[in-house]
């Protein structure tokens, strides 16, 4: 059965996935495989195509990962050319708000709109509602007047930020980078208010059907590939130093954000 390749999560212009594809060639044959790279764009349920059976190096969420949604095993995870991943295959998620706006803290959008994609994703979702947790109180259990979810998509966050439908909403601060890098007109209405803390990037995953060996000539391939004479033009358009190797237990500090948050029933952000 041939296993394919995918890097939806990061493909956030035609340029970039073009770019994502040559890279995830390079790792395979490098490994001594190949892939059939299969496009699978939004906003087609990103579940369905972690559950596929045929995975071969494709990008997973972490609290996904975590939360066992699909049966996969973690490869590696890119790390982000940025001051604040340090070195390190970190995430962040950005808190954006219009660029025009009054706000100038986080507790000056209270009482607004914020806006989150789906339950089971870590930028758009846990990461917010762990933040907040925080501001929260016995006197304020809830900080937003509105709360607008199953947007799906960072691309619907940042679109409903930039036309007001939304006050606050969060981005996967790799994908900002991506954006602003490849989309700069969709992002001259929206700027930073706050970022989160960071938890491990998500990580290309495979199946368990994956044979071993293929699995650690992978691992061996994506951790060596800042080395290779052929990394250096996909360090300028990935924006990205190279890639670390993660296992599961990487990702367990996103349940703990979930169960901070639902033991103080916190059960959505809002």
């Amino acid at each position: 059965m041939p296993f394919v390749s995918n890097a939806r999560m990061y493909a956030v212009s035609p340029e970039a996935e073009t770019a994502w594809k040559d890279l995830l060639a390079r790792v395979a044959e490098d490994a001594g495989t190949a892939f059939d790279y299969v496009t699978y764009p939004a906003p087609r349920p990103l579940e369905d195509l972690w559950r596929r059976d045929d995975l071969g190096c494709v990008q997973m969420c972490g609290y996904p990962i975590a939360l066992d949604l699909a049966d996969v095993v973690p490869l590696a995870s890119p790390i982000p050319a940025a001051s604040w991943a340090g070195g390190r295959a970190l995430s962040r998620t950005d808190l954006i708000v219009r660029d025009d706006a009054p706000f100038r803290t986080l507790s000056d959008t209270f009482g607004g709109t914020v806006g989150w994609t789906v339950a089971h994703s870590q930028s758009g979702f846990n990461a917010l509602r762990y933040h907040l947790l925080r501001y929260r109180s016995e006197d304020r259990p809830r900080l937003y007047r509105r709360s607008v979810g199953h947007l799906v998509t960072a691309r619907r966050i940042l679109d409903s930020v930039a036309n007001g439908s939304i006050d606050i909403g969060p981005l996967d601060a790799y994908w900002h980078m991506l954006v602003r890098k490849y989309l700069p007109q969709l992002t001259e209405k929206v700027r930073i208010l706050e970022s989160t803390e960071t938890v491990p990037m998500p990580a290309f995953v495979t199946v368990p059907a994956m044979p071993r060996h293929t699995v650690d000539r992978l691992r061996e391939a994506f951790a060596a590939a800042h080395t290779r004479p052929w990394f250096a033009p996909f360090r300028a358009s990935l924006l990205i130093e190279g890639f670390e190797l993660v296992t599961r237990g990487a990702f367990l500090r996103t349940l703990e954000w979930a169960r901070a948050a639902e033991t103080a029933g916190y059960l959505e952000p809002g």
